[in-house]
């Protein structure tokens, strides 16, 4: 999973895929953590996203990099918990003019029966099961 977090930081940008119904979404986000074992996003409760997760759990993630680009599919499960928003938060300190893990807002969600899958043009792709 260090592999699969640090090609997310390389990236700096990846995006989200959600589905709306029967409606893909996508949009890009950038704070990535492992907390406890597990990896981890962030956003608002008051987003679109945060209620498309809430109604179907299933989602995937994608970056691209120098030739190569990572996908990661599985659930996002919400994680009220104070330590994890603060761990996330403190690792990013710049949310925090936006989030606060004392927020009725800031939710942090770690992925669930992820399989996470590095690709390229020239290599087969190799998976990572989390």
């Amino acid at each position: 999973m260090n592999e699969v977090w640090k090609f997310l930081k390389d990236c700096g940008t990846y995006y989200l895929a959600t589905a709306d119904g029967d409606q893909p979404r996508v949009r890009p986000f950038g704070t990535a953590e492992i907390f406890e074992d597990k990896l981890y996003i962030q956003t608002g409760k008051k987003k679109d996203c945060y209620k498309q997760l809430l109604a179907n759990p299933n989602a995937e993630i994608c970056c691209f990099k120098d030739g190569k680009w990572l996908r990661i599919t599985g659930k996002l499960i919400p994680d009220e918990r104070i330590e994890a928003k603060k761990d996330m938060l403190d690792k990013n300190p710049a949310l925090r003019s936006m989030y606060d893990e004392n927020d009725d807002n800031t939710i942090v969600l770690y992925f669930k029966d992820a399989v996470a899958t590095f690709s390229s043009f020239t290599e087969a792709p190799r998976e990572i099961r989390f």
